[in-house]
């Protein structure tokens, strides 16, 4: 049976933001959730004893037209680059090192908007990752356990991360109990909207007022169970949950709201140049959304193997949390083998989802309203992505080189090309009926991965 003690390690790091992303980046208001509990457990395609290292990245590129950072009503262009290697260790024969470092280059043009200025500092900005991680094996026991920890740092967030997980597989290797924990303190910096900084000056362009920023914690625990199992020779399913609490700064404090029924005037400058949608005549407030949220998801994941050529992998989540929000979300995808070493994946996604009792689009928020947000990352919308993707992992690799050092044989070391992915998806969103056209989502976005593997 596959070891399925959390092989997120991996796809958490392809996966590329399947939801409108500005300024900070792990933004708590996604659905998709991000900071996967991190294992590292033996690749499934590798042998134990080899170190290896996988080289991953892409490009992600998106547009719309309802960007959080105008309130609603704005550009929501968005690229983004991630680069990240990461390294499987064997210490010995039961024990386990990963390292996972990388980096994300983006390119925001939403967040211009906080300060009506080109080119902003958070406009272009560079988030730097590091995780790393321990596992060791008690064979005779059918159990791995393993701990964690990581940093993440961009221009106005700083988070640290502590994981621990602990799984089971029983003796015939059909069942397997996977456990995990994962806790998050993040420290924010409040950059607010240009116009609503203090010290502004009515209409004025210059004042950034940067000195006058403050910050904010926030901290999110998870809990994840998994329960796997073979039914069949060709059958194997796994049930799942993650529990998520998050308390502290759960909103974005650069991202206006505007209201229908607010009286006082917008101090924001009036000629900005033809690069900006133009200003609302009243003043808008920041974001403001309870200081606590509670998600549980429950999944299932089903792989058969219809033949030697062909496999189906199906996967069903429902999601609630204490914000309104329930969604479903459907995927699945089609290995087929079309040579012995080469395989081609086509997939499909599915994702609807009510809104969050918080949000009202553009102006539709009342000046009494307690918690008020335009996000449309919580929002109602249905959402499809479809791709393809394709594997080539020859038995003896793609090629081989020498790298510096001695084996244990006093012999060079060897580095071996092993396989090669590539992954393209197209998603688009498409808002509900109950808005208006214009007040719909509109997202789109393409996105390109890859991964190289290497063992040595």
């Amino acid at each position: 049976m596959k070891n399925l003690l959390f092989p997120l390690l991996a796809l958490s790091a392809l996966a590329t933001p399947a939801l409108a992303q500005t300024g900070t980046t792990q933004n708590p208001n996604r659905i998709d959730g991000y900071g996967a509990p991190v294992s590292p457990s033996v690749p499934v395609s590798r042998a134990a004893d080899e170190t290896t290292i996988d080289i991953i990245g892409g490009y992600y590129q998106q547009d719309g037209s309802h960007g959080a950072v105008e309130g609603g009503r704005g550009t929501q262009q968005l690229t983004d680059v991630p680069p990240a290697i990461i390294v499987n260790v064997p210490l010995d024969t039961v024990s386990r090192l990963t390292v996972n470092v990388g980096a994300d280059f983006y390119a925001s043009a939403s967040t211009d908007r906080i300060d009506f200025a080109l080119s902003t500092p958070s406009a272009h900005d560079v988030r730097y990752h590091g995780d790393f991680g321990y596992s060791r094996e008690q064979k005779a026991k059918g159990t791995i356990w393993g701990v964690g920890t990581g940093v993440s740092k961009e221009y106005d967030y700083l988070s640290f991360n502590l994981a621990g997980s602990f799984a089971k597989t029983s003796q015939d290797g059909n069942r397997q109990l996977s456990l995990a924990g994962q806790v998050f303190f993040d420290r924010v910096t409040l950059i607010q909207p240009l116009e609503l900084r203090e010290g502004y000056s009515t209409g004025a362009t210059t004042n950034r007022g940067e000195k006058n920023y403050g910050s904010d914690t926030r901290q999110t625990y998870n809990f994840t169970a998994t329960y796997s199992q073979v039914l069949t020779k060709r059958l194997q399913a796994a049930i799942s949950t993650e529990l998520v609490s998050q308390n502290g700064l759960l909103s974005t404090p650069f991202h206006r709201v505007y209201f229908r029924d607010n009286t006082i005037l917008n101090p924001a400058p009036t000629s900005v140049g033809d690069n900006f949608a133009p200003r609302v005549a009243t003043a808008a407030r920041i974001e403001n959304l309870p200081r606590a949220r509670f998600k549980y998801p429950v999944s299932l994941r089903l792989n058969y193997y219809a033949s030697d050529l062909v496999q189906i992998r199906g996967f069903y989540r429902f999601y609630n949390d204490n914000f309104g929000i329930t969604a479903h979300t459907f995927e699945v995808e089609l290995p087929v083998k079309v040579t012995p070493f080469f395989v081609l994946y086509p997939f499909y996604r599915y994702h609807t989802q009510t809104a969050a009792k918080y949000f009202a689009p553009f102006m539709e928020h009342s000046i009494s309203d307690t918690y008020y947000t335009s996000d449309y990352d919580l929002s109602a919308f249905s959402a499809n992505k479809i791709g393809l993707g394709l594997r080539y992992s020859p038995v003896y690799g793609i090629g081989r080189f020498h790298v510096p050092g001695k084996n244990a044989q006093g012999l060079p070391r060897v580095m071996r090309f092993k396989s090669l992915d590539l992954r393209y998806a197209n998603y688009q969103q498409t808002g509900s009926t109950i808005y208006t056209a214009a007040n719909r989502a509109d997202l789109k976005a393409n996105i390109i991965s890859f991964d190289l593997g290497f063992a040595l």
